[in-house]
């Protein structure tokens, strides 16, 4: 049977972008290690420049690969900035013979292929996992970052919220939500992840379920190395300006958890939300959330021009 995703979806959601002007190149970060990631097209002439643009570097989240959960942002944003959307170690076209499986590493290979592209700062735009991830990188790279937007995230998955999570959706493990086998298990984490899931048939659920969710074994590796224990927790000292900009119905880190996470963020932090919209609102509402994120991008650089 046809996979719909991968032989309908993914080609016009390809095709769409590269008419927007992103073309999926392959770096090599290290022999055996490589990441796919989608640039501007006019930067693959000439990577020893900086981008005429700002640039902004889209990071995914754990459910799909990047430019399946940035399309209509990656479209929306390429006219005015360079825009970046890399996969993720084991997603899409991205690979390692490494071991390492956490966020650090992750954050490793997404700076190094940015600086091979002559990419030397940038804003960071993540949602969930990518938004640990952009922490990581904004921590670790300071130089490089100079900028966030945040959508339902933590800094770090501590062992305490691990737990209440698991308590609140009676799971073993978070893998077992976040690595579906069935079609009921797809249906449960997306209903998790959205304001209201909207009626599909099982068929599209099965297909999804066939397209995204291979290399079982190192992504439930990366979901372990997520979490750590509450005493190793960093302390959320940042010198970018971030912006959480979250769905108001968040069901796995909801508003609350969102306005005291900018709390001790400190006073470089900002936050906003979006009507009726999930944990995975750039998905859920692209549209309203694309609006509220040139908006943030365009303060940003005023900030950078006024300094």
């Amino acid at each position: 049977m046809v996979n719909i995703f991968k032989m309908l979806v993914s080609p016009l959601v390809h095709g769409a972008v590269k008419l927007a002007g992103l073309t999926p190149k392959l770096v090599e970060i290290e022999p055996g290690t490589v990441l796919n990631i989608w640039v501007p097209t006019e930067t693959l002439k000439n990577t020893t420049k900086i981008p005429h643009k700002p640039v902004v570097v889209f990071l995914h989240s754990f459910a799909a690969d990047g430019i399946l959960t940035w399309f209509f942002q990656a479209i929306s944003l390429s006219g005015m900035y360079s825009v970046y959307v890399p996969d993720f170690i084991f997603f899409g076209d991205s690979t390692t013979d490494k071991l390492d499986r956490t966020t650090a590493f992750q954050a490793e290979c997404i700076a190094k292929g940015l600086s091979k592209l002559g990419v030397e700062k940038c804003t960071i735009v993540g949602l969930s996992y990518g938004g640990m991830v952009g922490f990581k990188m904004a921590r670790n790279y300071p130089d490089l970052v100079e900028s966030m937007v945040v959508s339902g995230t933590v800094v770090e998955m501590t062992e305490s919220i691990i737990a209440a999570l698991l308590k609140k959706y009676k799971v073993n493990c978070w893998s077992d939500m976040m690595m579906p086998t069935s079609v009921d298990g797809v249906k449960e984490m997306m209903s998790v992840g959205t304001h209201k899931l909207p009626w599909l048939p099982d068929i599209v659920y099965k297909h999804f379920l066939e397209a995204f969710f291979d290399n079982r074994k190192e992504r439930i590796e990366l979901l372990k190395a997520l979490v750590v224990n509450d005493k190793d927790a960093v302390s959320p000292n940042y010198t970018q300006r971030i912006h959480l900009l979250w769905g108001d119905d968040d069901k796995i880190h909801d508003s609350d958890f969102a306005r005291n996470m900018k709390e001790n963020l400190g006073e470089k932090a900002s936050i906003g939300f979006i009507d009726k919209a999930g944990h995975s609102s750039p998905v859920e509402r692209p549209f309203v959330f694309t609006q509220h994120l040139k908006k943030i991008l365009s303060s940003f650089r005023t900030e950078v021009k006024n300094e």
